[in-house]
């Protein structure tokens, strides 16, 4: 006899849960349509079991992205300041130096040989190479520096000085008109300074009557101005590293001018006071401390203008062996110990100057060639005082005073002070 199953009707009753293990035994058929939460033996786990990582999976993935916003939000804010502190950030100059390829002010080759006729005047001569006079526009008059190609000074110096003068421009210092750079052929087109520069005037090689004091006051003065705009005017500041009285070109009104950056040196921003370089400038004018320590400073151009003043008041070579002392620096202090002050100023001055203004200018070029630099006056208080010291004198000239018998010197220079020369 058969048995037949038992039906037990669980539809449309929306029950949830396990179905009981007992109830899905042999012989008995649950009718389960319509309860979509109601869970057989077997379903609900798998299900489960499937759901899990699911979830797991996608909790790590949001708080990942949530940690990786806030990351980028945070670097982000970090590098780009708020308005606020970019306001209060302190503008800065760039020190951008133009590349000579970009520069409109480029010869050819052969317009220079075309301006120069051939290189037919040479009115110079250096360790670069020659100088020739040039005209431009059939008008203008140009000095055309050639480096040579044993010139020790080579392409770097070349570069440094074009880049220098096609972005600083300024009264005191000669004018760059333009370059050459077409392959071995190097050459800078400067302003012409038909009075030649300051050490052929005062040696009389440039023939005629030798400057007055006044005169040499107003040299100075606009060769001091060209160097307080190099060191204070310009953004970083310039240091010159080769002030010499051959490199103080005059033009037609006898207005000084400073030459030849080739070895100039700008600072980093930042505000530094020196930088360390290889040690460049010319013997007897090169500054002792920056010899010994390789600490380049705008001071280092002071000591040089000092001696090249010395050189104005004295008229004297900057090292001779002839001398009991043989640097200038060393000579003056020396001379004026033993008080022996007729032997210092140049006697082609006929002491037709204001005496004071001669101590005043003399006692400058000292504190210049103080071997501590922290010693020395800047360029700004250089200027200055050269400024009350033509004063003084175009008083005197325009008053046509008899010139003052020298007083008696009341400084004291220490000769042991003063480096030998370099």
């Amino acid at each position: 006899m058969m048995i037949a199953p038992f039906n037990r009707n669980l539809r449309g009753n929306d029950l949830t849960g396990h179905v009981p293990q007992a109830l899905q035994r042999n012989g008995l058929e649950l009718l389960v349509e319509g309860n979509p939460r109601l869970c057989l033996s077997g379903s609900c786990t798998k299900d489960s079991k499937k759901k899990f990582p699911l979830i797991i999976v996608a909790s790590v993935a949001s708080v990942a992205i949530i940690v990786i916003v806030l990351v980028l939000v945070f670097v982000l804010k970090k590098k780009k300041p708020s308005s606020v502190e970019a306001a209060q950030l302190p503008p800065i100059t760039p020190n951008i130096k133009p590349s000579i390829e970009t520069k409109k002010r480029r010869f050819t080759y052969s317009e220079v040989m075309k301006m120069t006729n051939n290189f037919q005047t040479v009115v110079g001569e250096g360790g670069f190479g020659v100088v020739c006079h040039g005209t431009l526009n059939d008008s203008e008059q140009v000095a055309v520096k050639l480096l040579s190609q044993s010139s020790s000074q080579g392409y770097k110096h070349f570069k440094a000085e074009v880049d220098l003068l096609l972005r600083v421009h300024y009264t005191n210092l000669v004018n760059l008109v333009g370059y050459c750079d077409e392959g071995d052929h190097l050459a800078l087109i400067y302003e012409f300074m038909p009075n030649g520069d300051l050490k052929q005037h005062l040696s009389g090689k440039r023939g005629g009557s030798i400057f007055k004091w006044g005169s040499r006051l107003q040299i100075a003065l606009e060769a001091a101005l060209g160097l307080e705009y190099l060191h204070v005017g310009c953004t970083p500041p310039i240091v010159h590293r080769d002030i010499k009285t051959t490199n103080i070109l005059l033009d037609q009104q006898l207005k000084a001018k400073i030459a030849d950056f080739g070895l100039s040196r700008s600072f980093p921003v930042g505000g530094e006071t020196h930088v360390s370089t290889v040690v460049a400038g010319t013997p007897g004018y090169l500054d002792p401390e920056y010899y010994h320590t390789s600490r380049l400073g705008e001071k280092s151009d002071v000591y040089s203008f000092g001696i090249v003043l010395l050189e104005m008041i004295t008229n004297q070579p900057v090292i001779d062996q002839s001398r009991q002392r043989s640097h200038i620096a060393q000579w003056v202090g020396f001379e004026l110990n033993r008080g022996d002050i007729t032997s210092i100023i140049d006697p082609n001055l006929h002491r037709d100057y204001e005496s004071r203004s001669v101590w005043r200018a003399l006692e400058l070029a000292m504190s210049c060639v103080n071997p501590s630099s922290l010693n020395r006056p800047n360029m700004s208080q250089v200027a200055n005082e050269l400024k009350e010291c033509l004063a003084s004198e175009n008083s005197r000239r325009n008053m046509n005073m008899d010139s003052q018998s020298s007083p008696e010197v009341s400084i004291s220079f220490d000769t042991g002070m003063f480096p030998r020369a370099r």
